[in-house]
């Protein structure tokens, strides 16, 4: 039997819109995945922590306020020195284009803007999972 995708699903920051984000971690779980969706308000080492707790296989961020650049790089430092860097991390909400390659360059394996097909979501995660 194949072991199930863990995904946690976290809301950094002050951002208090999160219907984007349950809405992608319903989908997530229609297509078999196991979510652990954090609630609002998480900052990087609630994250962080909840990452190492919860032995996951991608942590995915959804952020709205326009703060991605400065969240994911604290989190893929806080998940180094914890020892989780080796766990993948993706982002989705509002993402500028220009923003995108520097998102992966900066080790960022996913990226979805809003307005991303749910089924481009599911594959890509199961695709990062399975690595």
């Amino acid at each position: 039997m194949e072991k199930r995708i863990r995904i946690l699903i976290a809301k950094p920051g002050l951002d208090g819109h999160d219907r984007g984000a349950k809405v992608v971690a319903q989908a997530l779980r229609d297509a078999g995945m196991e979510v652990i969706y954090t609630g609002l308000h998480q900052t990087v080492d609630q994250i962080v922590n909840a990452a190492l707790q919860e032995d996951v296989d991608i942590v995915g961020l959804s952020i709205l306020s326009g703060t991605h650049m400065t969240i994911c790089e604290k989190l893929l430092k806080g998940m180094r020195e914890k020892g989780i860097g080796d766990k993948a991390v993706v982002v989705g909400g509002v993402i500028p284009e220009k923003d995108i390659q520097r998102l992966y360059d900066m080790g960022i394996q996913g990226v979805y803007p809003n307005g991303t097909p749910f089924d481009t979501i599911i594959a890509s995660s199961q695709k990062i999972a399975n690595r």
